[in-house]
């Protein structure tokens, strides 16, 4: 990853294997229509070259919990 996508107000993203999706949705008990949408066109998508259908974790720093994770699904638009 390049220098500037290693800034501190850039959360990390990655993207999630079949087996992280299936545990994911299984633990929180929904189907992966139900998850938080983003393009598949914005910035850190393109970057991972993600693809519609695809699992983005996104990792931020947290005061309270120290990091927060948040998923969402890679959709066209």
């Amino acid at each position: 990853m390049s220098e500037e996508l290693q800034h501190e107000l850039i959360p990390k993203h990655t993207s999630l294997s079949e087996d992280e999706i299936a545990k994911l949705l299984e633990t929180y008990n929904i189907s992966v229509k139900q998850l938080p949408k983003i393009m598949v066109k914005d910035f850190m998508v393109k970057q991972l070259g993600a693809k519609v259908g695809d699992v983005i974790k996104i990792t931020r720093k947290s005061p309270t919990v120290k990091t927060s994770f948040y998923y969402r699904l890679v959709i066209d638009g």
